[in-house]
């Protein structure tokens, strides 16, 4: 018996290949990483705009958060992936303004930001997250 849960909400675009949007084992929460993407059509957003690419992708790990009942107060961890380093000072202020809005607690999650080559080239930005529900 397993109390693995496969989480899925339409908050957030369907995964394009074999992967789930999230998976809840116990208190455990794993996001997949999740792009610039529009939830009802897959489009990418923003196109060129790494800020306005950072906030519709953290706004679409929120929705799978909030499908396995979890909040950005719960996230341990959220891991950055940019194309580019001169991206960094944009996406980072989108993601304050992010974790200023909805950790009241305070207590910000943990970060690592990795430069990397994204799957599509529109993307500038994937971004995962690691929580804990209690």
């Amino acid at each position: 018996m397993t109390d693995k849960t496969e989480i899925r909400t339409d908050g957030a675009p369907a995964p394009a290949w074999a992967y789930s949007q999230g998976v809840r084992k116990g208190p455990f929460l794993q996001v997949s990483g999740q792009g610039p993407q529009d939830p009802q059509t897959g489009a990418h957003v923003h196109l060129g705009d790494v800020k306005g690419q950072t906030r519709r992708t953290l706004e679409n790990v929120r929705a799978i958060l909030e499908a396995a009942g979890a909040s950005v107060e719960d996230v341990l961890m959220f891991r950055v992936y940019l194309t580019k380093r001169a991206d960094f000072a944009l996406m980072n202020e989108a993601y304050s303004e992010f974790i200023e809005e909805y950790v009241g607690s305070g207590v910000k999650p943990c970060r690592t930001t990795v430069f990397v080559e994204l799957p599509h080239e529109a993307m500038l930005v994937e971004i995962d997250a690691q929580a804990v529900l209690s």
